[in-house]
């Protein structure tokens, strides 16, 4: 699937919930420990939800402890961008998909080997693409699957 190009404002409030909206286009945060992704074990790629563009891999996610999806390397070194974020009196790094500009989330350097980085993600701007073809258990025990 390749990513859509950059939409409208307009064209985002239609696509987008309220808070997927706000995270992305104006670099909210979602609440810690509140997002479909900080726990999840699920295979697969994580998307941009503005656009669909690739942007980490479930192999490189990591349990942070912080309550947000955390990664320690993006799926391709083109795929986030990076830019200074001095807001609400602290000096972070903010991390935005390279092609629609979506906030995803900030970077830190305290994460895991290999790379010492994490990607600390909100939820509300991904997209979770499962890898290969998912079986309901519960159809398969009982044939229809």
């Amino acid at each position: 699937m390749n990513p859509r190009p950059p939409a409208t404002d307009d064209e985002y409030r239609e696509r987008l919930t309220p808070e997927q909206y706000h995270v992305t286009r104006e670099k909210g945060t979602e609440r810690a420990f509140s997002g479909a992704y900080w726990d999840c074990k699920d295979e697969g790629t994580y998307r941009c939800v503005c656009c669909d563009a690739p942007l980490f891999s479930s192999d490189t996610k990591f349990d942070s402890g912080t309550g947000w999806p955390s990664f320690y390397a993006a799926l391709d070194s083109d795929a986030v961008v990076t830019e200074s974020d001095r807001s609400h009196g602290m000096v972070r790094t903010e991390a935005m998909c390279a092609n629609c500009g979506a906030h995803l989330g900030h970077v830190f350097p305290d994460g895991p080997r290999p790379t010492g980085t994490r990607f600390c993600m909100n939820s509300a701007s991904l997209r979770l693409d499962a890898s290969g073809e998912v079986i309901d258990e519960d159809e398969d025990q009982d044939g229809a699957g």
